[in-house]
């Protein structure tokens, strides 16, 4: 992969961002602030389309010089028709029940096209079965939904893709997470606090479901338990604000501002301070990573769960969850 087409990539990215927030702010396609916004002033929205469009024709380009394989290219390309119900959605909100299906849709096709998940390795031991392939349907839908949800300040979702491309390509060597990390950065340059724009749906949701298939691309490696790590920052929080609502019995569907992030804004810091603390966490789970064997990864995995908990503990004595 070139300097050339990374710049290029990001250069991309940046111009198109700009163009949907001039075309955004001519047709109205604003997001106006409600009792769940953390933003106060209506703001463009769909910036996450740039990312998908620069991100998608850089994985075709890799794809046609033979340098990304074949199972993860299609099983990538399954994303397709959740960024194109995300985006009527960003546009006109649409019945959960219709997107869901999109997603269950998509999902299965990623699973086919990667050849199904017969394992998942856990470092000290591997699980085996073909009833894995439905913790792993599940799982694409719930990464494609938690990212979504993660996305409600200025620049979390895009800096978290940001950190998480980059680290699975140092680590890993994954080009085209490194995509996902110089598409991601273009948009950030706009959508950092105070945002000009927002990814919206558009950008969210497929980005949930590109990192699950990385994550189930790896199953059967040690680089699984590297992939959730990475994310963990996501979807622990998102698992455990929705066990903890249910726990109340609260109404799932119905919107909220309990996830630990948005607490850390009500309690009064930035947006630009809740992103960068997150990703000083990000920072020390990447240099684990880097500095442990793959061997240690369980052991570390672990750790890392009390870790992200007692964080969130921490964050209830700033601001309750109520």
């Amino acid at each position: 992969m070139t300097l050339l087409l990374l710049l290029s990539l990001f250069s991309v990215t940046a111009i198109l961002t700009w163009a949907i927030r001039q075309y955004a702010h001519h047709k109205d396609l604003l997001d106006h602030p409600n009792h769940r916004s953390s933003h106060v002033t209506p703001t463009p929205k769909g910036g996450g389309l740039a990312i998908m469009v620069t991100f998608y024709s850089a994985l075709t380009y890799l794809y046609i010089k033979t340098q990304v394989d074949e199972k993860l290219f299609f099983a990538l390309l399954s994303a397709l028709p959740v960024i194109f119900i995300s985006l009527i959605d960003d546009i006109r909100p649409l019945p959960a029940k219709l997107r869901f299906a999109i997603q269950l849709f998509s999902a299965s096709f990623a699973l086919y096209f990667l050849g199904g998940v017969s394992s998942m390795h856990f470092g000290l031991f591997t699980l085996h079965g073909i009833w894995l392939n439905l913790v792993a349907l599940l799982g694409i839908i719930w990464m494609t939904n938690l990212y979504n949800f993660l996305d409600g300040i200025d620049g979390y979702a895009g800096s978290e893709a940001f950190f998480v491309g980059l680290a699975a390509y140092l680590l890993f060597g994954n080009e085209s997470a490194l995509l996902i990390a110089v598409a991601t950065a273009g948009f950030l340059f706009f959508n950092w606090h105070k945002a000009s724009i927002f990814m919206g749906d558009v950008g969210s949701a497929p980005l949930g479901f590109i990192f699950a298939v990385f994550i189930l691309n790896d199953a059967g490696t040690p680089h699984f338990l590297g992939w959730l790590m990475l994310l963990s920052l996501f979807w622990f929080d998102a698992t455990l604000t929705l066990i903890r609502r249910a726990g109340r019995k609260e109404k799932l569907s119905q919107a909220h501002k309990k996830h630990a992030y948005q607490r850390l804004n009500q309690a009064g810091f930035s947006h630009d301070k809740v992103v960068l603390l997150a990703m000083c966490v990000n920072a020390v789970i990447f240099a684990a990573l880097y500095l442990l064997p793959q061997s240690a990864y369980l052991y570390l995995f672990f750790v890392l769960l009390v870790l992200l908990y007692s964080l969130i503990k921490f964050i209830d004595t700033k601001k309750a969850f109520e």
